[in-house]
């Protein structure tokens, strides 16, 4: 990824519990805010995503686009973009870090957008600031209210 914005987050769960919100693409609606819509179009021989369809509402930017996800190992997602109306590119990554003996995990969520229209890049990062301070505030909120946790 080229320039990024990146920020961290700790969650009062297992890294496996983080990773099955993050990759139940489905229930993204509930608990995203941004995201309206979320259809699997493709899965990899494990069942996980391999391209998903988002219908995105963030005020400004409104958007219907696929992304293709790249499983690296139990602790890690990375997507990028095959197609948008609005967007140039968008790569990202959840990578996950097991804390206090794996009963808490930091999410690390890095993202880097680009646009067709034209933006300054202060504007675009701070735009990448609030999606990823309202995803980490979301993923953290809907992973620790799931019951078990």
């Amino acid at each position: 990824m080229a320039e990024h914005t990146s920020s961290s987050i700790t969650i009062e769960a297992a890294p496996a519990d983080v990773m099955s919100v993050i990759a139940d693409f489905a229930r993204y609606p509930e608990w995203t805010g941004e995201v309206k819509e979320a259809e699997v179009l493709s899965t990899d021989d494990r069942g996980r995503a391999e391209q998903v369809r988002l219908v995105l509402d963030a005020g400004a930017i409104k958007d219907d686009h696929v992304l293709a996800y790249t499983w690296n190992g139990e602790n890690e997602v990375s997507w990028s973009l095959v197609k948008s109306q609005m967007l140039r590119s968008l790569d990202g990554t959840y990578a996950l870090a097991p804390l206090g003996g794996g009963e808490r995990t930091e999410v690390t969520y890095r993202l880097a957008v680009d646009v067709k229209i034209p933006l300054l890049g202060m504007i675009k990062r701070k735009a990448e600031k609030v999606i990823i301070d309202r995803a980490l505030a979301g993923l953290k909120k809907r992973v620790e209210s799931a019951p078990g946790n």
